[in-house]
């Protein structure tokens, strides 16, 4: 049995808790934060897209992107101007967009999605047996996600994918504005969608919930020991790393970083080859009275105009979307929170906005959109990090892959 470190408890982390530890490894987490799942593990959209996992590598997005670069109330938004308070943060902004460029040029556009689509199709079938041998509570439901489009060429575009999407066991079904309807009422006045493509097997829950549930299983059943409110500042030793923190230091035979965007400090330190820049999104939950609860929808949603998810969690809605490039600050930006009420508003016009919660995370993204599951070039030292906007859906998956790369 090793003594193994995990940098993080956000999802990633937790998961590659539960594994080692199922294994019979003795776990120690270190997390910056008081409790779990606090950081971009808080308030994403809610969504385990399995079957919605296709990575932006491609002209299309690229494009979208150079066109929306001036407007910062677009869902795709890129600060261009360098910031001269932050140069060295400039320069790694503009590698990760130049390696993100050419990797969108390379043609690995469908390989890589591809991959994110395996992990992410096992990744769920994982979520489902720890729900079962742990009995975690976390607004879990398993309805499915429906996209819905309102241009009839963007529909087509998409349904022109089924023939690649369906080969890798994955569900894309196109549905029209009836069966839309009938799927879910609640949209029944969008008049102006004009159909859809909907995937049964995706899930939507709440990640914060599902990150402290499992905590707790993880103390109480497994023996993992909590360190909260320690942020590692940095980790010594050759064969043997030395975890150090304010007040802590220890030796550990390995050491998991899971440490999101932070994860960079480390590759840095140890001189690993691949890029993490922050990905910054934004949401809204809402706390529904009963009427609103009444014209919620339960079937999770992806608006493909808008870009945008939407998924219920109990007696909550919570709405998310938009990707803004911008370093690594966390100021909640009114003109990033109004297009998100504004959509509710306009679908759902019978729910009240009237309580609801803004948020804003760093999602840690890589330029090809893979996450980073590997040895470091430091001995005894692993990678499980670099989800971007699929920590959620791929979170089990990769947690299961690096804890057996560790125990191997």
């Amino acid at each position: 049995m090793s003594k193994i470190a995990v940098i993080g408890a956000g999802v990633t982390g937790i998961n590659a808790a539960y594994f080692l530890a199922k294994k019979g490894h003795q776990v120690t987490i270190f997390e910056n934060e008081k409790y779990a799942g606090m950081a971009t593990s808080f308030s994403n959209g809610a969504q385990i897209s399995a079957c919605n996992s296709e990575t932006w590598t491609n002209l299309e997005i690229v494009s979208r992107g150079l066109k929306s670069m001036f407007k910062s109330d677009a869902p795709l938004y890129i600060r261009p101007f360098p910031d001269f308070s932050d140069l060295s943060g400039t320069f790694s902004k503009y590698m990760w967009l130049s390696e993100f460029f050419f990797t969108s040029l390379s043609g690995n556009h469908k390989k890589n999605s591809e991959k994110i689509f395996s992990m992410a199709l096992k990744s769920r079938e994982l979520y489902l047996k720890i729900i079962e041998e742990e009995n975690l509570e976390f607004d879990f439901l398993q309805k499915g996600i429906l996209q819905f489009f309102e241009s009839e060429s963007d529909l087509e575009k998409a349904y022109l994918k089924k023939g690649w999407i369906e080969s890798m066991g994955v569900e894309w079904d196109r549905l029209s504005f009836e069966e839309i309807i009938e799927l879910e009422p609640a949209l029944a006045n969008n008049k102006s969608i004009v159909g859809g493509i909907y995937t049964k097997s995706d899930a939507t829950g709440d990640i914060h919930k599902y990150c402290v549930e499992l905590g707790k299983v993880l103390e109480t059943k497994y023996s993992v020991i909590f360190k909260y409110g320690q942020p590692v500042q940095d980790i010594l030793g050759q064969d043997r790393p030395i975890v150090v923190t304010s007040n802590y230091e220890h030796t550990f035979d390995k050491v998991v970083i899971s440490a999101g965007v932070t994860t960079e400090q480390f590759k840095k330190k140890f001189g690993d080859n691949f890029r993490i820049y922050p990905a910054k999104g934004y949401s809204i939950t809402i706390d529904m009275d009963e009427e609103s609860q009444k014209a919620a929808p339960f079937v999770s949603l992806k608006d493909e105009s808008n870009k945008l998810v939407c998924s219920r969690l109990g007696s909550r809605l919570r709405v998310a979307g938009t990707v803004e490039l911008d370093g690594y600050n966390k100021d909640i930006r009114e003109n990033r929170v109004k297009p998100l009420l504004k959509w509710v508003n306009n679908i759902f016009p019978k729910i009240s906005t009237e309580n609801f919660l803004p948020w804003t995370g760093l999602r840690p993204m890589t330029p090809n959109m893979l996450p980073v599951v590997q040895a470091s070039k430091r001995r005894n030292i692993y990678y499980n990090s670099g989800h971007g906007i699929l920590g959620w859906t791929l979170g089990t998956s990769t947690a299961k892959s690096i804890s057996d790369l560790i125990s191997d």
